[in-house]
């Protein structure tokens, strides 16, 4: 949870914040999860995986972070579509949280399907089963509800057709699957972009994205998008591009970066 008053006055469903953990170091966008306006808090989750999320797990309450920009992007898309499935994979079931919730609150029928690894990275199970009329868990080792991948409980609902809506945020390989899954039924699907981020306002260029054959800048135009419009390949190709750097920053992390290189 994170003081930030004026960010939690302004925020939506599906808006977020450019984080940085300290003076010099990169900044990271982070989707806002929930947010309490009287209190002026936001609630922000990270998976501690590279060197700025581990600094960001290494927090404790009463600590200060360098800057918290926000609220950026544009809120998702509420509409009334009728029975909606929020898919979520990983930690992207926390960036699904607030937007099952503003699906419910205009009236759909919620169905989530949240899957993860191993059990111990299935988050936030109980508040999705609160909004939602029906949840599905899927881990790839079975430690957790069932073994497998969520686009199995996902066939089974558009199966039974109930589904007149989609909405998919975890990584990508799991989004363009869903993606894949949706199209040949035609259920509109929307897709959460986790692109490679520096401003957050457009002017870096870095979270560009090809949607239906048109560039656009996640950050201004997203995070969500038509997901049958997605260049998925595109952007899988484009979020490996600093692997090498990523790697010597989490292996050396007090070293000196080269010109144009976050760490």
């Amino acid at each position: 949870m994170v003081e930030a008053p004026l960010v939690a006055r302004k925020r939506e469903a599906g808006h977020f914040v450019i984080v940085r953990v300290a003076e010099g170091g990169e900044r990271i966008p982070l989707t806002i999860v929930d947010g309490d306006a009287a209190a002026g808090t936001i609630t922000l989750i990270v998976q501690a995986v590279g060197k700025t999320t581990r600094q960001m797990a290494a927090l404790r309450a009463g600590d200060a972070l360098a800057d918290v920009l926000g609220p950026l992007g544009n809120p998702t898309p509420i509409a009334v579509h009728g029975a909606v499935a929020c898919v979520g994979g990983g930690v992207g079931t926390a960036e699904l949280l607030p937007i099952a919730r503003a699906l419910r609150a205009a009236g759909n029928t919620v169905h989530a399907v949240i899957g993860a690894r191993h059990r111990e990275l299935v988050i936030l199970e109980t508040e999705m089963a609160a909004c939602a009329e029906s949840l599905a868990v899927t881990t790839d080792d079975g430690s957790r509800g069932r073994m497998g991948l969520v686009t199995g409980p996902l066939e089974e609902l558009m199966e039974a057709g109930r589904i007149d809506a989609v909405y998919a945020i975890g990584p990508l390989a799991m989004m363009r699957a869903v993606a894949e899954q949706t199209r040949p039924r035609q259920v509109p699907t929307w897709a959460s972009l986790n692109a490679l981020m520096v401003d957050g306002t457009g002017m870096c260029g870095g979270c560009r994205v090809t949607v239906g054959g048109a560039m656009k800048f996640a950050c201004v135009d997203g995070p969500e998008f038509d997901a049958h419009a997605v260049d998925f390949d595109e952007l899988l190709r484009r979020s490996r591009m600093y692997a090498a750097e990523e790697r010597i920053a989490n292996e050396r992390p007090h070293a000196a970066c080269a010109p144009g290189i976050v760490a």
